[in-house]
């Protein structure tokens, strides 16, 4: 996975950042659609995002020694796992405790971690399945954590944050293939689905256009929106006012999507964003909502 967020997660000059810094940095949509959570709530989202953000960027630093990355998120892994955090630092102090607080397994944060982990040793997927798994726990085990924070109470929201994890990593997957593969040369798409369609590996690596690289990522659009239409289906009325933020998300990166599509998956000469016209009418609909319900949500 990539960010565009700088942090000091080994703390090698500076104080670790706190939680509230990390998401203003890193201008993130879900940051912003945070907005709407009750305050208590809101704080912890944060927590739970600036742990997302930094185990990330440990893995994705490309100045780090592998083995300094190994060692960090291994510490990492046994603090969330034990419940004590390190000293000095602030965004592990307030996530340790979450799992209790909200309850869940702290193995749900292992998982993100270990999902992040293996970006450093695994860069092809064999087939669908594989890359599900590796979907399920960068994505879905978020999702889950995030319904449990917004205060989601019907189980069948499980089932939604499961499958809107997998629809948004989807996306983002088609969005990023161009810069995957220049980068860390990497490549997210199932090896036998290109073998299908009769695209290559070098094909993707060195970002060439064709008619049966179109037909491939459409094949992973349909994919991608039957997701965003499942999940959709499965949020329970209940749970909808508490759910917003990820409601919020679908939307956002549900357009991103389409635009793909619109555009020609030109995947390979940019990376697809909305508008900030674009996306602040979307914001601004589900903050309003968000706002509406909060007494509800708490």
């Amino acid at each position: 996975m990539n960010t565009d967020l700088q942090t000091n997660p080994l703390g090698k000059a500076a104080d670790p950042a706190s939680s509230t810094e990390i998401a203003i940095k890193s201008k993130s949509n879900l940051a912003l659609a945070l907005a709407c959570l009750p305050r208590e709530r809101r704080r912890d989202m944060v927590s739970f995002y600036a742990f997302c953000r930094i185990v990330d960027d440990i893995a994705d630093d490309p100045e780090l020694p592998e083995a300094t990355k190994r060692a960090s998120l291994a510490r990492w892994r046994e603090a969330v796992l034990g419940g004590d955090a390190g000293q000095g630092d602030p965004v592990q102090a307030e996530v340790v405790g979450l799992p209790v607080k909200y309850g869940f397994s702290p193995q749900w944060l292992a998982e993100i971690i270990d999902g992040v982990a293996s970006d450093q040793d695994k860069i092809r997927y064999a087939n669908l399945e594989e890359l599900k798994a590796y979907c399920y726990k960068v994505a879905c085990v978020v999702g889950l954590v995030s319904a449990r924070i917004f205060g989601a109470r019907d189980a069948r929201s499980d089932e939604y944050a499961v499958t809107l994890g997998y629809a948004l990593q989807l996306t983002n997957i088609m969005r990023d293939i161009g810069e995957d593969a220049r980068e860390c040369g990497r490549i997210y798409l199932p090896a036998d689905e290109l073998a299908r369609f009769g695209v290559s590996e070098q094909d993707i690596l060195q970002g060439r256009y064709s008619p049966e690289f179109l037909r491939l990522m459409n094949f992973q659009y349909q994919r991608a929106r039957r997701y965003y239409e499942e999940a959709s289906a499965l949020l329970p009325t209940t749970d909808r006012h508490r759910m917003v933020a990820a409601r919020m998300m679908a939307r956002i990166y549900g357009d991103i999507l389409e635009k793909l599509k619109h555009t020609g998956f030109r995947v390979f000469d940019r990376r697809e964003k909305l508008s900030k016209l674009h996306k602040g009418v979307i914001l601004g609909g589900y903050l309003m909502h968000g706002w509406l319900h909060r007494a509800d949500s708490r």
